[in-house]
C-alpha cells in the first residue's frame, strides 16, 4: 500500500491532477490486477449476505416505497429489483436506489470501521445494477466490486467524517463511481471526473442518525449508489467535475471538513498548512484486498452492538433474576457511547415508543433485550411489544455506557489483530455483588469465536428467506451466485430472488 498525503492548495497553485486524492482513486480503479481467489470467494459470500436482509426487509415500508419510485422507471435490457421477476427490468440507477434501500434496511450487512464509519456491502447495488445493464460477465463484476470496497475501506481507514458530522455516505458515492469505472474497464480520465462528481453530490449530514431516526437511514446509501451511477454516466457523455475536490480552496475538505475545522481555528491562510490525511492506496500492480478487512454481523443491529449482544447472552446464564440487578455500566469506546450510547444525549434512545431505526441505536435497549432473551431476531427484538415490555423498560433504564480511553484506543488501533468494537460489562445487583466480563470482537469477527464463513452465510440467507421465497427460488440463487466467476456477459440478472406472484406489497402513489 502507499500512502497519499491529502491538504488544501489556493486555486493559484494549479495543482497537477496527478497529484490529486481522485486521480490517484481513478487510477487504482483503472488497474487491471487480477482480483486474488480469496477475495473473489468472499465477494460471492457479501452478494449472498446482501440478498439474505433485502428479502428479509423486502415487504417493509421503506423498501415498498423505493421500489414503488423504481417501477415508474422500466427499461427494457436494464437492472433486476429484488423480489421481481428477473424478466422485468429497470433503469439501472433505479434498481440500485430500489435495492440499496432493501440492503440497507435491517441494518444487518457488512462493515468497516476505521476512522469513519462503513457498510461496504452498499457498493454491491449499483456495480451489480450497472453490470446487468451494461450486460458484463461475472468476472467483470468481481473486478468492479473489489474496486468498490477497495476504495470505501481505504478512504474509511484515513478521512474522519462523522467528527465534522458528514454521514459516511461521502465515501461510498466515489467508491461505488470507481467500481463502476473499474467494471465497465472505463479510462483513468473518465473515472476521475466520475469519482469528483460522486464526492461533490453525495455530502450529506449526520442528523439522519440522530434524535428521531427515519427510514432515511437506509435511503441514504441507496441515494449514494443512484448519484454514483449518474455520476459515471456523466464522466462517459464526457462532462467534466468541480476540480480539485478534495484538495481543492472551496473543497470538500476545505470548507466542510479538517480545512474548515483549521480555518475557523487560525484563519484561511492557515489552512492551506497541514497535510490533513494520508490515504492508503494499493501501488500499481497490487491487489485490491480490502474486503477481506470488513466483516458482516450476525445480528440486526449497529455494529458496535454486535459484541455486546453476544456477551450478554453469555452473562445472562449466571443471572438467575433479572430484577435483582441494580444497575448495569457498559465500559466501551468513544464511538459506542456516544453514538448508540448515553453519551449521545438522545432521549429518544430510552423511548419504548421510538421507532426501530432508533432502537437498533440504542445499545441500553439492545443490551438489556439481549440479556433477558437470549435470542436476537431481526423482527421479533424490535416489535412494539417487546420494547414496551415492562420489566425491559425498568432493565432498559438501570443502563448507562461510559467511555473507557483504552476501548476507545483498540476501536482505533491499526494493529487488526487488536482491533476491538466491543466493551466490559459490569452488572450491579442489589444485594451488593457483582458480574464483569468483556469481549472484544463478536463471535462472527474473522477474529472471533465463531467467523463466518460460507456455511454460515448460507445459513443466514435461508434463515433469512424462510417463509419469503420458494425453496426451489433459493436454491436456484444460491447456485448461480456460487457459480458468479462463470457468468457469461448478459447472465447477471439471474442475480436476483424474486417472491412468488402476489406477495410484494404495492406501495402509496406518488409522482413516479
Amino acid at each position: 500500500m502507499q500512502l497519499h498525503p491529502v491538504k488544501l492548495y489556493p486555486s493559484k497553485a494549479l495543482l497537477k491532477r496527478e497529484d490529486q486524492l481522485a486521480w490517484k482513486i481513478a487510477g487504482v480503479a483503472a488497474d487491471k490486477v487480477a482480483v486474488q481467489k480469496d477475495v473473489q470467494e468472499m465477494i460471492i459470500n457479501r452478494i449472498i449476505d446482501n440478498a439474505s436482509v433485502a428479502i428479509a426487509a423486502i415487504n417493509r415500508r421503506p423498501v415498498v416505497s423505493a421500489r414503488a419510485m423504481a417501477l415508474g422507471h422500466p427499461r427494457k435490457g436494464g437492472a433486476t429489483i429484488f423480489g421481481m421477476p428477473a424478466g422485468k427490468t429497470f433503469s439501472p440507477e433505479w434498481a440500485a436506489w430500489a435495492n440499496g434501500t432493501a440492503v440497507r434496511e435491517l441494518d444487518m450487512h457488512d462493515t468497516f470501521l476505521a476512522a469513519d464509519y462503513s457498510h461496504p456491502g452498499d457498493n454491491i447495488p449499483p456495480i451489480l445494477a450497472v453490470a446487468q445493464t451494461m450486460e458484463k460477465s461475472g468476472k467483470d463484476l468481481i473486478r468492479g466490486l473489489a474496486t468498490g470496497y477497495e476504495i470505501q475501506i481505504d478512504l474509511v481507514r484515513a478521512i474522519c467524517l462523522h467528527e465534522h458530522k458528514v454521514d459516511h455516505i461521502a465515501h461510498l458515492c466515489p467508491s461505488a463511481a470507481a467500481g463502476i469505472g473499474t467494471l465497465l474497464g472505463l479510462k483513468q480520465e473518465v473515472i476521475y471526473q466520475a469519482v469528483q462528481q460522486a464526492l461533490h453530490v453525495s455530502i450529506s449530514f449526520r442528523q439522519s442518525r440522530k434524535g428521531e431516526i427515519s427510514s432515511w437511514k437506509a435511503y441514504a446509501p441507496a441515494h449514494a449508489g443512484k448519484l454514483a451511477v449518474e455520476a459515471a454516466d456523466r464522466a462517459m457523455r464526457g462532462e467534466g467535475a468541480p476540480s480539485p475536490i478534495y484538495e481543492g480552496e472551496d473543497s470538500v475538505i476545505g470548507w466542510v471538513l479538517s480545512g474548515r475545522t483549521k480555518a475557523d481555528k487560525d484563519g484561511r491562510a492557515a489552512a492551506y498548512e497541514p497535510v490533513y490525511y494520508e490515504v492508503p492506496l494499493p501501488a500499481p500492480g497490487e491487489p485490491k484486498r480490502a474486503i477481506l478487512d470488513s466483516y458482516t454481523k450476525e445480528h440486526s443491529a449497529e455494529y458496535q452492538s454486535q459484541a455486546l449482544i453476544d456477551l450478554a447472552f453469555r452473562m445472562r446464564e449466571q443471572i438467575s433474576d433479572f430484577e435483582a440487578i441494580e444497575k448495569i455500566v457498559i465500559h466501551t469506546s468513544h464511538h459506542t457511547h456516544y453514538v448508540i450510547g448515553t453519551g449521545a444525549n438522545d432521549p429518544q434512545k430510552m423511548d419504548p415508543k421510538a421507532s426501530r431505526e432508533t432502537l437498533d441505536h440504542s445499545i441500553m435497549y439492545i443490551f438489556a433485550v439481549a440479556l433477558q432473551d437470549g435470542r436476537w431476531h431481526h423482527v421479533d427484538s424490535y416489535a412494539p411489544k417487546r420494547a414496551g415490555r415492562a420489566d425491559t423498560v425498568r432493565l432498559w433504564h438501570k443502563i448507562e455506557t461510559t467511555e473507557d480511553p483504552e476501548w476507545t484506543r483498540k476501536y482505533h488501533s491499526r494493529d487488526p489483530n487488536e482491533l476491538s468494537f466491543g466493551g466490559r460489562v459490569e452488572i450491579f445487583f442489589k444485594d451488593g455483588t457483582k458480574l464483569v466480563d468483556e469481549l472484544g470482537v463478536a463471535n462472527a469477527h474473522p477474529n472471533g469465536a465463531k467467523p463466518f464463513g460460507r456455511a454460515d452465510y448460507i445459513n443466514k440467507f435461508r434463515i433469512l428467506t424462510d417463509g419469503i421465497i420458494s425453496a426451489r427460488e433459493a436454491n436456484r440463487f444460491l447456485e448461480v451466485v456460487q457459480d458468479l466467476p462463470r457468468l457469461k456477459a448478459g447472465e447477471l440478472g439471474e442475480l436476483t430472488v424474486a417472491l412468488p406472484r402476489g406477495e410484494l406489497l404495492d406501495g402509496k402513489p406518488g409522482i413516479f
